[in-house]
């Protein structure tokens, strides 16, 4: 008998946002049902939660197209934010000298499950 899968995920790749800054953001949301996160994120004043919202809704997508589960049971099992390539810039700076500038990217993955 083939086992039946009840988790989804998506994965947002090199967003040009520092993984300090989305930790943040997804510490907020594990563990909690989906309306919950999405109401959560929607409300919080930081630059990562829209983009943390869109991979959310990513994941919902995802588990109700590609593994008919039900939006209403389904939980924030997994969220983490890994770090992607850094870019790195230069500013002048006096007397002819330049400071590093590194502009950070993050791999953000929300991974949703269905509850019993």
């Amino acid at each position: 008998m083939a086992e039946e899968i009840t988790t989804a995920k998506a994965v947002a790749k090199t967003v040009r946002i520092a993984p300090r800054k989305a930790r943040l953001v997804v510490e907020l949301i594990k563990g909690k049902t989906v309306a919950e996160a999405l109401a959560i994120l929607q409300f919080t004043p930081r630059a990562g939660s829209p983009i943390v919202a869109k991979v959310l809704k990513s994941a919902i997508a995802n588990a109700e197209h590609n593994y008919d589960l039900d939006a209403q049971n389904l939980v924030v099992s997994e969220a983490y934010v890994n770090e992607g390539p850094t870019l790195k810039r230069f500013r002048p700076r006096a007397k002819g000298s330049a400071s590093p500038i590194n502009k950070r990217t993050s791999h953000i993955t929300v991974v949703v499950s269905q509850t019993e």
